[in-house]
């Protein structure tokens, strides 16, 4: 019998945009035990599609037409007091950010006593016990703290695990999984996949498991429904999709999948380096209880150096210090101690007067294009601030930005917008022009794509590679995903706890890793037995 049935769901959308419906004539069903991957890029109407089944929609965006059936009942007629009875007990949902979807000002043990209190007649000393018991069934370390603690005492896969434990205090028939892992590290992710699987096993859960990325549906899936633009365009098991797509949006998909295979270019360079650092530092200082000094050695010993016209790759978990070395080398940060040599000349202790001309030479692009640019500014204005700032003529700065955004592959007539008005892709392809505005020697990609849909992720990787060959550019690229770093990067350091653990060209890190945390983050990788790309 199926926890779920979704029967011609449409759900319309607020007059005056492209599209009337966020979700069309959709249909598919969820068995008790299986997991169900619905898949697309941002906007296909995935998400609204589980907020329709839980009862979460806004008014704007209204159930038209169609049933959602858990086990049985339809879900979409009924009132405000039924939905509250049935989320928790029958239905559950974990969000994709559980930082904002925690209280910060309850502890862990306080939410999930919530959920026991508003849907049983148990005890204080019984629902105790229960959460204890899924605290442990979640696989956290040492209950009792875990309970007590607060959302920011915790690292962010644990609070993905408090929120899974809220998910399934109650065994729910249907647990919906939305973009889970998509802001953890790899490691971490694959480790809550793994959970997930094994509570649903165990439990015999229905899961509905929305994502973009298809490494995740090669690990987790046992079907498939694939969306584009608020309709099903194609559904069946896993095997059948993700080998056999018979769509050619879902062909496209697949096919944007980065690979584990490196790009194969020489990583040699005859040129000098346009950037090294030697023994670079970074250690921070606070106070902890009863006033002890404590220090947090961010960056140890960290010697790079990239060449014009190459990428070199740094990859790690968050918290490994990949972002910190960034905002030393651009002197966002001071580095603690070490040396910084932009052209052999060290800017690790210039003063701010005597680093102002040198800045320009080193731009980055940071994740969130959404929050790097000025909301009050056009896409005009942002390009043209940096060089107006040294000194170009205001028509010689506008020329040149017309002349970025075509090279971006973006429309110079789109100049007078502003930010909201573009999609997420289309921001990071701005920020890269602003970066290059400045005509830098080495440009600085901080999880520039990480935030991005798959093949909007395919296209700014080539659009970077595209530059660094047409500009002979020095490219550092930080990221955590190593398919990503396989098909940019000359050279690859991984980081691990602040130091570089292995560093080479990237055809012989990706071969033969030598350090036995590289090989942790070539396991963790998600759909690493799967040969992506060739569909």
């Amino acid at each position: 019998m199926s926890v779920l049935e979704v029967r011609g769901l449409t759900i319309a959308l607020p007059p005056g945009g492209d599209r009337r419906e966020a979700a069309a004539n959709v249909s598919f069903t969820v068995d008790r035990g299986e997991i169900v991957c619905l898949v697309g890029e941002s906007g296909s109407g995935k998400s609204v599609i589980a907020q329709a089944i839980m009862g979460l929609l806004p008014a704007t965006l209204p159930v038209t037409a169609g049933e959602i059936l858990l086990e049985g009942e339809d879900v979409a007629r009924a009132g405000a007091p039924r939905l509250r009875q049935l989320r928790a007990s029958r239905m559950s949902m974990i969000f994709q950010e559980p930082m904002t979807a925690l209280n910060p000002v309850m502890t862990c043990g306080d939410q999930i006593d919530e959920v026991l209190r508003e849907h049983t007649q148990l005890t204080a000393a019984e629902r105790r016990g229960k959460i204890l018991d899924i605290v442990r069934e979640v696989a956290l370390p040492e209950p009792e703290r875990i309970v007590a603690s607060y959302p920011h005492q915790l690292s962010g896969g644990q609070r993905q695990r408090i929120m899974i434990a809220m998910a399934l205090v109650l065994e729910p028939a249907l647990l919906i999984a939305d973009e889970p892992t998509t802001a953890l590290d790899v490691t971490t992710q694959a480790q809550i996949l793994k959970l997930i699987q094994d509570l649903q096993k165990r439990h015999g859960t229905g899961v509905l498991f929305i994502t973009h990325d298809f490494g995740v549906v090669a690990d987790v899936a046992h079907r498939v429904a694939v969306l584009r633009l608020g309709k099903l365009v194609e559904l069946g098991g896993k095997d059948e999709v993700l080998k056999r797509p018979r769509h050619d949006y879902t062909r496209m998909l697949i096919g944007a999948v980065p690979t584990l295979q490196p790009h194969g270019r020489s990583a040699e360079g005859a040129t000098e380096p346009v950037l090294r650092t030697v023994d670079l530092c970074k250690t921070y200082h606070d106070r902890g209880w009863f006033g002890r000094r404590r220090e947090v050695n961010a960056v140890q010993d960290v010697s790079i150096e990239i060449r014009r016209g190459q990428t070199l790759g740094i990859v790690g978990e968050s918290g490994s210090g990949k972002s910190t070395v960034a905002r030393c080398i651009i002197r966002l940060i001071d580095p603690t101690s070490g040396e910084v040599r932009l052209h052999g000349v060290d800017i690790a202790r210039m003063s701010a007067a005597e680093l102002r001309p040198l800045r320009r030479r080193v731009q980055i692009v940071f994740q969130d294009p959404y929050r790097s640019l000025n909301p009050r500014r056009t896409v005009l204005e942002a390009v043209i601030e940096g060089p107006l700032n040294y000194g170009v003529p205001r028509h010689q700065a506008i020329e040149r930005a017309r002349e970025l955004m075509e090279l971006v592959r973006m429309d110079p007539g789109s100049m007078s917008r502003y930010p909201h008005q573009f999609s997420g892709g289309q921001r990071q392809r701005i920020c890269i022009a602003r970066a290059l505005a400045q005509e830098p020697e080495l440009l600085i990609a901080d999880e520039a794509v990480s935030a991005l849909d798959v093949s909007v992720q395919a296209q700014v990787l080539e659009l970077l590679e595209d530059i660094r060959t047409r500009l002979n550019l020095a490219m550092l690229f930080i990221t955590h995903d190593l398919r990503v770093a396989a098909q940019i990067c000359d050279h690859v350091a991984v980081m691990s706890q602040g130091r570089i653990v292995e560093y080479g060209p990237a055809a012989e890190v990706f071969a033969t890793p030598r350090h036995e945390y590289t090989r942790a983050l070539f396991e963790a990788a998600p759909g690493r037995d799967f040969a992506f790309g060739a569909a």
